[in-house]
């Protein structure tokens, strides 16, 4: 989400305090959790109403837990905002905005969120903000990275592809692990925490049910559903900066956002093709130069361009259609973190 923004402590400061030498001067203590930053995208929604009520769920020794309803005007009316995105104006200049009833609704309530969680840049402000989110593309569970050199999410992201692969593997689901870095100038377009030193696990609908059995360590041995929650970034932070643990150095697979593809459009600006049957849904999958992307009302197929093959995300995106995006172009890459642990232990 475009939390990012509220950058509740700077790259610069995190990376100075996990690093490979192990200098650390301050450990990650409060944690917040937005759901509804689209009133219509329900998973987060679901999720966090149900941790306001049931707040034991996520708390964790040594560290500080707020789960928090982002854009409720928007979620009572199950929409994905009132006058204007969200998640993409928490920026400077929105944040500094003089408060006035004036003012679009998601401004001012950006304002609050930033007094609240904030302010950016302040040393009272939260260490990390976890924004949920739904895609209408078949996009699995998904992280989007924001820093391709931030050891500490690199290291994250990396023990919760772990953690997921061995439940998959327990449950033999057909869950699987994906990461999305993004270049700074896709930020205010994909990244759903823009400038904080934050990750943002984008979830299916249809995974409600599996991220309701992603628990850790710190649930009873009961058979209840909500004792089998594993909450994997929870339990990554706190075994770094409460139990001490040492992570080794790792390195993961990303893809890298490299174009947003538009439809074909008329003369009049209307779309005048839909996505080709042979893409849809194939959001990850190889797309080579000459394969069918879309399908015009009359059928002929228009094929993609180029000379390199590109891996595509976000394909047919309900959301985007507002924004003009039929697709994103991505390429696989390898990011590497070093060792980190906490100072303090």
């Amino acid at each position: 989400m475009s939390l990012q923004n509220l950058n509740c402590k700077s790259d610069k400061k995190l990376l100075g305090e996990m690093t490979s030498c192990h200098i650390a001067e301050e450990p990650i203590k409060k944690v917040a959790i937005f759901g509804g930053t689209h009133g219509n995208e329900l998973t987060g929604v679901c999720l966090v109403k149900h941790w306001l009520k049931n707040g034991a769920e996520i708390q964790r020794t040594g560290l500080e837990v707020k789960p928090f309803i982002t854009n409720p005007r928007a979620v009572k009316k199950c929409t994905r905002y009132i006058d204007c995105d969200l998640n993409r104006i928490f920026d400077l200049e929105n944040l500094g905005k003089k408060m006035s009833e004036d003012l679009p609704y998601e401004v001012r309530r950006a304002q609050e969120i930033n007094h609240l969680f904030g302010p950016k840049n302040s040393e009272d402000s939260y260490d990390i903000i976890f924004d949920l989110h739904n895609t209408t593309s078949n996009m699995g569970c998904t992280l989007i990275l924001e820093d391709s050199r931030n050891n500490f999410l690199i290291q994250m992201f990396h023990y919760i592809k772990v953690m997921l692969m061995l439940l998959i593997y327990k449950l033999a689901k057909d869950l699987y692990f994906l990461a999305l870095f993004l270049p700074l100038e896709a930020l205010y377009m994909y990244l759903y925490v823009h400038q904080s030193t934050l990750a943002c696990w984008m979830m299916e609908a249809d995974e409600v049910e599996n991220s309701g059995t992603l628990t850790d360590s710190h649930a009873t041995p009961t058979d209840s559903p909500s004792d089998i929650r594993r909450f994997f970034y929870l339990a990554f932070i706190h075994t770094v900066f409460v139990i001490g643990k040492e992570f080794p150095s790792c390195t993961i697979e990303v893809y890298k956002i490299m174009e947003k593809v538009d439809y074909p459009r008329n003369e009049n600006g209307e779309i005048a093709a839909i996505i080709h049957p042979n893409l849809q849904d194939q959001d990850w999958k190889p797309l080579h130069p000459g394969d069918p992307v879309f399908l015009t009302l009359d059928g002929k197929t228009i094929p993609l361009g180029g000379d390199c093959t590109v891996h595509p995300v976000f394909v047919n995106e309900a959301a985007y259609y507002e924004k003009k995006e039929a697709f994103a172009k991505t390429t696989k890459l390898t990011l590497q973190a070093e060792s980190i642990r906490c100072s303090l232990h």
